[in-house]
C-alpha cells in the first residue's frame, strides 16, 4: 500500500513537471517567432501590413495560451490546440519572409 501510494505522488509529480516544461516550451517558441518577425521587418522581407498581421496572429496565440493555463494546468488537448497554432503562425512567417513582397527601403 506504501509503495502504491509513492508511485502514485511520483506519477502525479511527473506529469505537473510535464506540463510546465510543456508551457515553457510554448513560450521559447513565441520569442523564437516574435524574433523571426523583428528579422524580417529589419531585413525587408516582409513588409509592414505582413508584420501587423504576425504580431496579430503572434498576439492571438499568447491570450489562447494565457487562457489555457488560467485553470493553472495546460491540458494535453490545449497543448496540441497550442502548438497548431504555433505551427500555422511559423508557417506564415516563413509564407511572408519568402514571397516577393518586399519593404523598399
Amino acid at each position: 500500500m506504501k509503495r502504491l501510494a509513492i508511485v502514485m505522488v511520483a506519477m502525479v509529480f511527473a506529469l505537473v513537471t510535464a506540463d510546465a516544461a510543456m508551457a515553457g516550451r510554448a513560450k521559447n517558441r513565441q520569442v523564437n517567432q516574435q524574433k523571426r518577425i523583428h528579422q524580417g521587418v529589419q531585413s525587408g522581407e516582409l513588409t509592414k501590413r505582413e508584420a501587423r498581421r504576425l504580431q496579430k496572429e503572434q498576439r492571438h496565440i499568447n491570450r489562447a495560451k494565457k487562457r489555457a493555463l488560467s485553470d493553472g494546468e495546460l491540458t494535453r488537448k490545449e497543448r496540441i490546440r497550442l502548438e497548431k497554432k504555433q505551427d500555422r503562425a511559423s508557417r506564415h512567417i516563413y509564407r511572408g519572409k519568402h514571397n516577393d513582397r518586399n519593404q523598399t527601403p
